[in-house]
């Protein structure tokens, strides 16, 4: 796993960034989104990042492809709100499995505890053990349940939220 740069995300990502996203929006679960985003939804979304700050995306790039990210963004849109984030990783899915998403966590942690973040909150759709893995590595613990909150494929999903504290 010598082979993985983690670094900052730029615009030009976008459109494999989207891609990897994409692939969960319209095989999986695991995002509620029910349509494939397009390059502006995506470029829009891109937007709330900056180089510092609360809000980051990280990139995990191998033999010059990018093969995942992680970010954290708005929590809630109230004020009081500001110094939790949501955080989230995606893979393409050769790349499960591998340690990656944990060492893009570790990039996005060390990142944020220069930040005024108290609290990072990850939302799992369930079941997905392997996400619910690497919250707990990651120091997440479960705080909350949501019983068939989203629908999807012609069914209800549940998802828990899982809380890490920061700083």
């Amino acid at each position: 796993m010598s082979g993985i740069c983690i670094r900052r995300a730029e615009i030009s990502d976008i459109p494999v960034l989207r891609d990897i996203y994409n692939h969960y929006v319209v095989n999986t679960h695991i995002t509620f989104d029910l349509m494939p985003r397009t390059l502006e939804d995506h470029a829009a979304w891109f937007a709330q990042f900056r180089t510092s700050g609360r809000y980051q995306c990280l990139v995990a790039e191998e033999a010059g492809r990018a093969i995942g990210w992680a970010s954290s963004s708005r929590f809630k849109d109230r004020a009081a709100y500001d110094t939790s984030v949501e955080t989230t990783v995606y893979l393409v899915p050769d790349a499960t499995g591998r340690g990656i998403g944990r060492r893009l966590y570790d990039a996005l942690f060390a990142a944020l505890v220069r930040e005024d973040v108290h609290r990072a909150y990850g939302g799992i759709a369930l079941p997905n053990s392997a996400s619910i893995r690497l919250h707990e590595t990651m120091g997440f613990r479960r705080v909350a349940a949501y019983r068939e909150v989203g629908r999807k494929f012609g069914r209800f999903w549940n998802v828990d939220v899982y809380e890490r504290a920061m700083g």
